[in-house]
């Protein structure tokens, strides 16, 4: 018998300053909601409803949680701890009989709760423990079940559910939770104090749709993609698929969520002329994998995306790799 928490965000919004993940949940409920007793987001989403149906008609004893704070986040993933330890490091339960379903509307709802694992059992640096892998910074996170409450979309832009082949139904999602297999993944870490599942594209179009050059000193494992003094069109980091093309242009060349390496494509306009000694533009793609990836701006801001969510580069940024830090759970 499995306790399942199916755990809802308030907000769909996962960005500096709002959202769940950033201190403020639902929206961002104004003042006269407030004052008027009005919470937003209350009643869970039909298929929430449906997966609790499910779940309980299993077997399963189901609660269902609306998180619109970091710490209502944490309050639910608690649940998840593992017994005392000796050394005092809260830990996860590698045997637990608690279940996490994460009913996301974006990758970013997802990537907040992941957020909010590795903050609650990454041990500092000054306490690392014996029995943790040399090449992680956390152990093993408890696996999650993905409830998308979209549909799936087609074509490139693909959700993470959609890329790892998850089922999106109520009734799938349920019976992975109770019946399937946990698939591990790698997580990307960064020093900025998030985390990336899918991957991050830097860089950004006017309003006509022509790309705005940047420069950067884009570096993976030592190997050096772009020194800073040329323009880039865009640099994709990726875990995963989210991210490897730009319009008709491959920026990633096979990204694999389980390799243990990050994939990064950096593309490059080139001037070319033709034996008439008319210049044409060529986008050059440069592509590495690796450990980790460093990123210099030489420019004030460099807006980008990660895992859908908005944001602007103003300082060294690094992403490094935790194989199979985190799981989901599959049919």
């Amino acid at each position: 018998m499995y306790d399942v928490v199916l755990l809802t965000l308030g907000s769909e919004r996962d960005a500096p300053g709002g959202g769940c993940g950033s201190g403020a949940c639902c929206g961002g409920a104004d003042d006269t909601a407030a004052e008027s007793g009005e919470e937003r987001c209350e009643t869970p989403r039909v298929p929430v409803l449906a997966c609790a149906d499910e779940l309980t008609a299993r077997g399963a004893r189901v609660t269902t949680v609306t998180a619109r704070s970091d710490s209502e986040i944490d309050e639910v993933l608690a649940r998840l701890d593992g017994p005392p330890r000796a050394d005092g490091l809260t830990w996860p339960d590698s045997d637990g009989k608690t279940r996490l379903i994460v009913a996301t509307a974006s990758d970013g709802q997802l990537r907040a709760v992941l957020r909010r694992l590795v903050r609650r059992y990454a041990p500092p640096p000054s306490r690392r423990p014996a029995d943790l892998a040399a090449n992680r910074t956390v152990p093993d996170l408890p696996p999650v079940g993905v409830l998308p409450l979209d549909p799936a979309r087609s074509g490139t832009a693909r959700d993470l559910a959609a890329q790892l082949g998850l089922p999106r139904d109520p009734a799938g999602v349920a019976a992975a939770v109770l019946d399937g297999t946990a698939r591990r993944l790698d997580l990307l870490r960064n020093d900025g104090g998030s985390v990336t599942l899918d991957g991050a594209l830097l860089g950004a179009a006017d309003d006509a749709g022509r790309p705005l050059h940047w420069r950067a000193r884009v570096e993976v494992d030592g190997t050096v993609l772009s020194d800073g003094s040329e323009p880039i069109t865009a640099c994709a980091i990726g875990n995963a698929g989210g991210y490897a093309r730009l319009g008709e242009v491959d920026l990633l060349g096979g990204p694999d969520p389980a390799d243990g390496r990050v994939t990064v494509g950096v593309a490059v306009p080139v001037v070319t002329r033709s034996a008439l000694g008319r210049k044409k533009v060529r986008l050059e793609v440069r592509r590495a994998r690796g450990r980790a990836v460093a990123v210099v701006p030489r420019d004030e801001k460099v807006p980008f995306l990660d895992d859908g969510v908005e944001g602007e580069l103003s300082r060294k940024r690094s992403w490094w790799t935790e194989p199979g830090a985190w799981a989901v759970w599959t049919g």
